[in-house]
């Protein structure tokens, strides 16, 4: 990612580079004559006022391609602030950084923010995106139904207590009256070697993340169920968005313009990369996608994802997850919460 600023060789900036070159009373001079040509046409602030946000990101997620048109763009300086972005090693390491005040905001799960609220903590949530993966299998394994699971191996990525893992488990015990936990054999593994493994023909089925769901699918894998189809079944009409950018109150209190550039100039990067196909060629490199077909369904795979709206209909439709995730992942899933932790979505931004 570029960084910007307005300065000459060796860091100075044109005022500091006069003051060497002709002395404190002509820099004096100058600089009268600069406010006062100015003063008349605007207020300039210096470039220490203008307000960073520290963006946590881990170094190689989807997270980034927006970051990027951002700063591509200079988004953050059309909406008032600096963005610094802090590339982290994992989703553990983020949730340490952002208690550790080594970032502003982070991007990870509802759930998190409900139990650390629960729990005395001020963090909030602003959502991201909607787009969740879903059940792939490969189409010489003759599996047709949730039932034609039974037995055989599931390629897991997030472990036990991942979202959309609770989701099918759930969807199982609803729609076919059997957990897959027990009735399957789930395989917990990183989302690069679950692909991997599938893709050998190692494991007939994977449950993986947006990205690589993606990625399997234009290698050539079908797709059974997505989270989507199982929360409908569910009951839950309204897909929640289940990742988002998440921050402290008393940051966003103390930094209520930058927050709000923060979000906006994410929402402008949203518009680009929804209406600009010439934006995704630029930013293709860091898709990393194989081929045309893989670079295809990760475009519009972030597309289909993209928030239409935020407000209390989205609220609503998290609490009603938060139910069914609770039912099935239990205390180490939520905590001591019985429901989403009041304040757990943001009210101070919505669409």
């Amino acid at each position: 990612m570029e960084t910007r600023g307005n300065h000459m060789s060796k860091g100075e900036y044109p005022v500091a580079s006069f003051f060497r070159q002709n002395g404190r009373r002509a820099g004096y001079a100058l600089l009268s004559v600069v406010t006062v040509v100015l003063g008349g046409l605007c207020e300039v602030a210096p470039a220490a006022e203008i307000p960073v946000v520290r963006a946590g990101v881990l170094a190689f997620g989807t997270v980034n391609w927006e970051l990027d048109v951002i700063a591509h763009h200079g988004l953050d300086h059309k909406h008032g602030f600096r963005l610094e972005v802090v590339k982290l090693a994992s989703a553990d390491a983020g949730t340490i950084a952002l208690q550790g005040d080594a970032t502003d905001t982070i991007v990870t799960n509802w759930l998190w923010v409900s139990k650390r609220r629960h729990d005395g903590a001020d963090y909030t949530f602003v959502p991201h995106s909607l787009t969740v993966g879903g059940l792939m299998v490969r189409p010489d394994a003759g599996i047709n139904t949730i039932a034609d699971l039974r037995g055989k191996r599931i390629g897991v990525a997030g472990g036990p207590s991942d979202k959309s893992w609770l989701l099918l488990r759930a969807y199982g015990i609803h729609a076919y009256g059997f957990d897959l936990n027990d009735a399957a054999s789930p395989a917990f593994a990183a989302p690069p070697l679950l692909n991997q493994i599938m893709l050998r023909g190692e494991i007939p089925a994977a449950l993986n993340f947006w990205h690589y769901h993606a990625r399997l699918r234009a290698g050539g894998m079908r797709e059974l169920i997505t989270v989507s189809d199982m929360l409908s079944a569910l009951g839950i009409k309204r897909a929640p968005p289940l990742i988002g950018w998440v921050f402290s109150e008393a940051w966003a209190a103390k930094s209520p313009a930058a927050v709000k550039g923060f979000l906006d100039s994410l929402r402008a990067a949203k518009e680009i990369l929804a209406a600009s196909d010439a934006e995704w060629t630029r930013l293709r490199p860091l898709t990393r996608a194989e081929d045309d077909a893989t670079f295809a369904a990760l475009r519009e795979g972030y597309r289909a994802g993209i928030p239409k709206s935020f407000g209390p209909e989205d609220v609503a439709a998290a609490e009603a997850t938060f139910e069914v995730l609770a039912r099935v992942g239990g205390p180490k899933l939520v905590g001591a919460a019985r429901a989403l932790t009041p304040g757990t979505f943001w009210a101070g931004y919505q669409y």
